[in-house]
C-alpha cells in the first residue's frame, strides 16, 4: 500500500469534467467574495469581542482581530494560489492530494469534516440563543427544554438549531445560485448593521475607556491545567490575562471569527472563472472582515469598560448601557441574519470536502452524486445536513468549539507547505495567481499558524488528535481498500 500515492493535477481537472460528477459554474468573483464575507461576519463580531476583550485582552483587543488577520492573509496567499491552479472542490484535501499524497489528504480532508460540521453546529446553536431572545421580545417565550443548549440552563433539544440547519441545508440542495442570491441579501443586512453600530457608537465613545490600553497581565487561575494554552505549559508561563500574553492569547480565540473565508476555495468547482475570479474572493473577503473587525472591537470598548462588557451579546449589550435599547433590538436582528450565512456558507463548504472525497473513493462513491437539475452534491449535503442538526440539537458543544480553530489551523500550515512542494514538482503548471515572496510568505504562514496553535489549550490538542486517530483507523479500514488513485494503479487496471 503506497500511502503518499499522489492525484496528478490535470487528473483532479478531469474528474471535475464526468457528467455524473459534474457541478454547475454559476458563481462570479462578487459571489464569492459575499460568500467569504457572508461566513466571516457572524460570531467573531456579535459574540467573540466582548468575550476576549473582558477576559484576555482588555481594550487591545482590536490588535487581537488585527494579528488574527495577518496570519489568515498569509495562508489566503498561498490558498490563491493553489486554488486558482487546481480550481476543484475539497479545497485543503484536493491540494494535498496533489502534492503530499493520498495518506495525508485523507487526515487534511477528515480534519475539514470536523472543522466545518463541528463550526457549523456552533454557529447554529449560537443563532438559536438570538433567536430565542428576539421571540421573547416579540411576546413568543419559548420553554428552556427546546430553546437552549442541552445541559444548559435546562435545556434537553435545541429545536431552533436543528431547524435552521434543516432549512440551510434544503436551501443547499436547491442550487448553488439560489443560496448565492438569498446570502448576498442577507450579506447586505448585516454589513449595514455592523456599520451602524461602528458610526452610532462613535457618539458614545470614552477616551478613559482605552487606557490602558494594553492591562498588565495577572494571574488567571481559570486557565491553568488542561484549559491552560500549551505554550504556557511547555515553557513553564504562568497562565495570565492580558498583557501580550493575554493578546496572544485572545488571537488563538478571535482567529475562530476568520473560519470560513477559505470555504470560498471548496467552492472552486462552481466559480464561472476560478484563475480569477478565487484569488479575488479569498482575498477581498479577509480585507473587508478585517477592517470591520478591528473598527468595531475599537468602537465596543470605547462605549463600555471591558470589565463590564457581556460575553454573550457585547454589541447589543453596549447600546442598552448608553441608554439605546432599540439599537440594541436592531444589533440583535443583524445577528440573526449574520449567523445564518454562516451555518450556510460552512455547510456548503462541509458538502464540497464530502463531495471530493466520495469522487476519489475514499469515502462511499454514491455520496458524491450529482441532482439532476439542480446540479448540487444532494446526497452528500443531506448526510452532513442531518449529522449538524443533530449536533446541534443534541451535544452539549461548549467545550468542542476550539477545536473548529485548531482543524482550521492545522489546515492551512497543509496548504502552506503544499504550495512550496508544488512550486519544486510541478513548475510547469500555470499559474494565473502566484503566492508573492515565495518561500518567504508560505514560511511565515507555516510558523504563524503553529504559533497560534501553540496557544491553544492542552484538552483542545488531546481531543484534536484522538480524531486524527480514528480517521487513520476508518481509512485504513475503508478509504485505502476503496480509493480510486489506488486502483488505477493496480496492475492490469
Amino acid at each position: 500500500m503506497n500511502l503518499l500515492r499522489t492525484k496528478s493535477v490535470e487528473q483532479s481537472i478531469r474528474d471535475t469534467e464526468e457528467p455524473a460528477h459534474r457541478l454547475r459554474r454559476d458563481l462570479s468573483a462578487l459571489d464569492l467574495t459575499v460568500f467569504g464575507v457572508g461566513v466571516i461576519i457572524g460570531t467573531g463580531i456579535f459574540v467573540l469581542t466582548g468575550q476576549v476583550a473582558k477576559d484576555k485582552a482588555g481594550p487591545a483587543v482590536a490588535l487581537s482581530f488585527v494579528l488574527a488577520a495577518v496570519v489568515c492573509g498569509l495562508a489566503a496567499l498561498c490558498y490563491a494560489e493553489f486554488s486558482s491552479t487546481v480550481p476543484v472542490a475539497g479545497s485543503a484535501y484536493t491540494f494535498s492530494y496533489a502534492t503530499l499524497g493520498e495518506f495525508p489528504a485523507w487526515i487534511i480532508g477528515w480534519d475539514l469534516i470536523l472543522e466545518l460540521a463541528l463550526g457549523a453546529a456552533v454557529v447554529a446553536v449560537g443563532w438559536s440563543g438570538y433567536a430565542a431572545s428576539l421571540l421573547d421580545s416579540a411576546g413568543l417565550t419559548l420553554p428552556d427544554a427546546v430553546a437552549n443548549p442541552p445541559g444548559e440552563s435546562g435545556g434537553v433539544v435545541n429545536v431552533p438549531a436543528i431547524l435552521l440547519v434543516l432549512a440551510v441545508t434544503a436551501l443547499l440542495v436547491a442550487g448553488i445560485k439560489i443560496s448565492s442570491r438569498v446570502n448576498a441579501v442577507v450579506v447586505t443586512i448585516k454589513v449595514a448593521i455592523v456599520l451602524l453600530v461602528i458610526f452610532a457608537g462613535l457618539f458614545f465613545v470614552k477616551s478613559a475607556n482605552y487606557t490602558p490600553f494594553i492591562p498588565a497581565a495577572k494571574a488567571n487561575p481559570s486557565v491553568e491545567g488542561g484549559a491552560a494554552p500549551l505554550m504556557q505549559v511547555l515553557f513553564g508561563i504562568n497562565p495570565v490575562s492580558y498583557g501580550w500574553l493575554g493578546i496572544f492569547a485572545a488571537v488563538a480565540v478571535v482567529f475562530f471569527a476568520y473560519i470560513g473565508f477559505d470555504i470560498v476555495a471548496t467552492a472552486a468547482e462552481e466559480a464561472r472563472r476560478p484563475q480569477r475570479d478565487l484569488p479575488i474572493g479569498l482575498i477581498g473577503s479577509l480585507v473587508i472582515t478585517a477592517i470591520l473587525y478591528a473598527a468595531v472591537s475599537l468602537v465596543v470598548v470605547g462605549m463600555q469598560n471591558y470589565k463590564d462588557l457581556s460575553t454573550k451579546a457585547p454589541l447589543a449589550d453596549a447600546f442598552k448601557a448608553v441608554g439605546h435599547p432599540w439599537l440594541a433590538t436592531v444589533i440583535s436582528i443583524g445577528a440573526v441574519a449574520g449567523l445564518t450565512t454562516v451555518v450556510l456558507i460552512l455547510l456548503l463548504g462541509q458538502s464540497r470536502v464530502f463531495f471530493a472525497m466520495s469522487r476519489d473513493g475514499l469515502l462511499p462513491a454514491w455520496l458524491a452524486a450529482v441532482h439532476p437539475r439542480f446540479g448540487t452534491p444532494y446526497r452528500s449535503t443531506i448526510l452532513m445536513g442531518c449529522i449538524v442538526a443533530v449536533l446541534a440539537g443534541f451535544i452539549p458543544l461548549a467545550k468542542l468549539a476550539e477545536l473548529v480553530n485548531i482543524g482550521t489551523l492545522f489546515a492551512f500550515v497543509v496548504v502552506s507547505v503544499g504550495v512550496l512542494i508544488l512550486r519544486r514538482t510541478r513548475p510547469d503548471l500555470p499559474r494565473s495567481f502566484r503566492t508573492p515572496l515565495v518561500p518567504v510568505v508560505p514560511i511565515l504562514s507555516v510558523l504563524a499558524c503553529l504559533f497560534v496553535m501553540l496557544n491553544l489549550p492542552v484538552d483542545t490538542w488531546v481531543r484534536f488528535l484522538v480524531w486524527l486517530v480514528v480517521g487513520a483507523v476508518v481509512y485504513f479500514a475503508y478509504g485505502a481498500r476503496h480509493s480510486r488513485v489506488g486502483a488505477a494503479a493496480k496492475p492490469g487496471s
